[in-house]
């Protein structure tokens, strides 16, 4: 939350993101973070530049699928920032995005889940 509450506007630029095949190599995302971190750069821009990288990890994975339809679920998509840039990003590589509107992404959806099995 922390992390969200950093980001400052300003171009949406990324680390590195190395996806091959269902897998994701994060080193030189982690190498290109450390180096801003010691060159000085505003906490805010590398808040930014770590959520860029993780949507356009997300949409690199969509896009490796070859499915249509994706959806957005676990506590991760509590962050406001994170969903809207993705949905954003999927919309414009033609995906149709779900995401949560009634029950919460996070462990609130599984409660309600395992009150549904419990009750049935």
């Amino acid at each position: 939350m922390k992390f969200e509450a950093a980001i400052e506007c300003g171009e949406p630029r990324s680390y590195a993101a190395r996806l091959e095949g269902a897998e994701l190599d994060w080193r030189p995302a982690v190498m290109e973070l450390v180096a801003d971190v010691q060159r000085g750069a505003r906490p805010g821009d590398i808040a930014r530049r770590f959520h860029n990288t993780l949507v356009e990890w997300i949409v690199g994975v969509a896009m490796e699928s070859g499915m249509e339809r994706v959806v957005l679920s676990g506590g991760v998509f509590q962050n406001s920032y994170l969903v809207e840039r993705t949905v954003e990003r999927l919309g414009k590589e033609r995906h149709r995005v779900y995401t949560h509107q009634r029950v919460p992404p996070n462990d609130g959806g599984i409660a309600l889940g395992q009150a549904v099995i419990g009750g049935g």
